[in-house]
């Protein structure tokens, strides 16, 4: 069952006075290069959804999708461009900023999505529900532009009005754990310098 992964990159980081988190180093390298090596091994393609700093995305060797919006309309809109660009039957979608992702995220929701019949699937820390962390069916497209269109962007609540299933990852909640302030990151250099 092929899988395409997603990156989502473009986002406005308000939370981090406007810094592009995907292009933040960690210890050597920029933090999406951390998701790029969790996420490589698990699906048969990746591309990246960012609409600045389009030229430094592009280096890293994958294709980079812009919204087709241009007034930062959050994950669904980078999910929009994903699920209308890729020729797989699903899309499994990671922020940019959550360099500790399991490396199992692909196999198990999509055991979880083809045992319960779901066309979309979420990840649950055992704490909270982490809905950027996410594999969608190529079906719910239409359901996805209908929501942009209409001006609905909570993505959580989008998810459960299309019948997504919460895949339980409490084994792992660390592996969840995303920036959005300077103390973040220094929680993350920790665990990734062992």
């Amino acid at each position: 069952m092929q899988i395409t992964g997603l990156i989502l990159a473009g986002g406005r980081s308000s939370r981090m006075d406007g810094q592009d988190k995907g292009l933040l180093k960690l210890i050597d390298k920029p933090m999406i290069e951390y998701v790029i090596q969790q996420l490589k091994p698990q699906v048969e393609q990746i591309l990246i959804s960012a609409n600045r700093h389009i030229g430094q995305y592009e280096q890293f060797g994958y294709d980079v999708l812009l919204d087709e919006y241009d007034d930062f309309r959050g994950p669904m809109a980078g999910m929009a461009k994903g699920l209308s660009s890729i020729d797989s039957e699903y899309l499994l979608t990671v922020p940019c900023d959550g360099p500790l992702l399991p490396i199992d995220l692909a196999v198990r929701m999509l055991d979880y999505a083809q045992k319960m019949n779901n066309k979309a699937v979420f990840a649950f820390d055992g704490q909270y529900k982490q809905p950027t962390y996410n594999l969608l069916h190529t079906d719910l497209l239409p359901a996805l532009l209908y929501s942009l269109k209409n001006k609905e962007y909570k993505l959580g609540k989008w998810l459960l009005d299309n019948d997504a299933g919460k895949v339980d990852f409490s084994d792992q909640k660390s592996a969840f754990l995303n920036v959005n302030t300077a103390d973040d990151i220094q929680l993350l250099l920790k665990k990734l310098s062992g």
